[in-house]
């Protein structure tokens, strides 16, 4: 019963470590179907989850933290379309030139704004989106098995997480069900053809970036007003390119997304679970190695297990109507 015990506790921080992965490469997803790279995603997560913390900490509002944040990330995600759709310039320049402007300007507004280092201050229990306990979780947490999946497993998340999994199967529907998703893949894979349709190929493009600014607000918000109580300084530590790697390790595909970043999420939940603990024949393993163990075998599993990965065709490449 211990070890079941211990193995909902990992798998419970599995999901909500997962969450702002799943929410991001969603958001990749959405950009690089329609053809615009964006190595950005760690950029705007950061500046969304700052943009949070400080409307939240000012106006003690969970949901105007979250607005601020969407704002902000759609904000950097219309700049990067600027760059990458209308003056065609290069995508992978862009999406750092972002991920620097959100580094520096995140910490010198916070030191400005709330002289804490480059940090907002904590918030209280209004300004964060608290967990939510479904109905019956006390009730039925003693019962064996189904009891502690359903009462800490399912139960007991903040809203964000609900919503970062419902918005898989709402991909999958967009981009396969939908006009919208239909023509994003097409423009993805061979604008010229959508231009010829009288489809704006531009348009097309910056509906899909600002989606990307959505997603990323929502997972910058994920890690200021919910997996923490204000913004930290570098708060979204590489998540990402994380996010990004799972984006690629799925083949661009909304499900096989999900199942990425519940791979590496379990990865750094187990990461922490055995952190100090003695293992059979090794023994006490460094702090520092324990915490880089997520971040190898996600090169590890990139380089050897994920076969050959095929992106849009067109992705990367400014579109150049022909005259």
């Amino acid at each position: 019963m211990e070890f079941f015990d211990t193995l909902i506790a990992v798998l419970d921080s599995t999901v909500r470590l997962s969450v702002p992965l799943l929410l991001a490469a969603l958001a990749g997803l959405y950009s690089e179907r329609s053809g615009v790279f964006d190595i950005g995603l760690e950029g705007k997560m950061l500046a969304g989850a700052f943009a949070a913390g400080a409307a939240a900490a000012v106006t003690a509002s969970a949901w105007i933290g979250l607005l601020a944040a969407v704002v902000v990330s759609v904000f950097f995600a219309l700049v990067h379309g600027f760059a990458s759709i209308t003056h065609r310039g290069n995508q992978i320049v862009s999406g750092v030139a972002i991920n620097f402007i959100a580094a520096g300007s995140t910490i010198i507004l916070g030191q400005a704004w709330f002289s804490q280092g480059g940090r907002t201050p904590l918030l209280g229990a209004e300004g964060r989106f608290n967990a939510i306990h479904l109905p019956f979780a006390d009730a039925v947490r003693d019962v064996p098995i189904i009891g502690p999946i359903y009462a800490e497993l399912i139960s007991g998340h903040s809203l964000l997480v609900y919503v970062a999994f419902l918005l898989v199967p709402f991909t999958w529907w967009v981009m396969f069900r939908t006009r919208f998703g239909l023509r994003l893949r097409a423009v993805g894979e061979n604008p010229a053809a959508v231009d010829t349709a009288g489809i704006s190929v531009a348009w097309l493009r910056y509906r899909a970036v600002m989606c990307t600014g959505i997603l990323t607000g929502l997972a910058g918000t994920y890690l200021a007003l919910a997996q923490n109580a204000g913004f930290v300084k570098d708060m979204t530590a590489g998540r990402g390119f994380i996010a990004l790697a799972a984006l690629i390790f799925a083949k661009w595909k909304p499900v096989p997304v999900m199942f990425a970043c519940l791979l590496f999420g379990f990865l750094d939940a187990f990461a922490i679970r055995i952190q100090g603990t003695p293992l059979p024949l090794i023994g006490r393993v460094p702090v520092q190695f324990m915490q880089a163990l997520p971040y190898i075998l996600t090169v590890i599993l990139l380089a050897g297990f994920i076969g050959k990965a095929v992106p849009p065709r067109a992705g990367g490449t400014p579109y150049v109507k022909e005259r």
